[in-house]
């Protein structure tokens, strides 16, 4: 039985940007990182030290000739804070695409995108 989602596989074109997008941009630490010297390299990051979910940034070029056929697409994934407006404006200061804070049914949310144009968002939990 399945009883918890651990890491989330996301495929970049270039690693060592989207490492210092999710570290210097949004704030996540790198917990680990694998490079095998022969092309095969992933850096595993998370929000916050000890998260139970953590994301897994791989080479998308490396990975499509290693398994053809595999989905490299960006997921949806819908990150949550406590401080909504915080993160909004924190976000907005450093030069990257935010948009708008939108009234949900579910709550109020926002989305982001990294240097690739890959969006994602946010949703504010208590």
């Amino acid at each position: 039985m399945i009883s918890k989602v651990g890491q989330i596989m996301l495929y970049v074109n270039n690693q060592d940007e989207a490492v210092k997008f999710w570290t210097e941009i949004v704030g996540f630490s790198v917990v680990a990182e694998e490079n095998n010297n022969q092309g095969f390299r992933w850096i595993e990051i998370a929000p916050t030290k000890g998260a139970e979910t953590s994301l897994i940034l791989h080479n998308k070029d490396f990975v499509s000739k290693m398994s053809p056929g595999l989905n490299l697409g960006t997921p949806s994934l819908m990150f949550f804070t406590e401080n909504l407006e915080q993160l909004h404006r924190d976000l907005s200061g450093k030069g990257i695409t935010v948009g708008e804070i939108v009234n949900m049914p579910s709550g109020r949310v926002f989305n982001f995108a990294d240097y690739e144009e890959n969006y994602f968002a946010v949703m504010e939990k208590g």
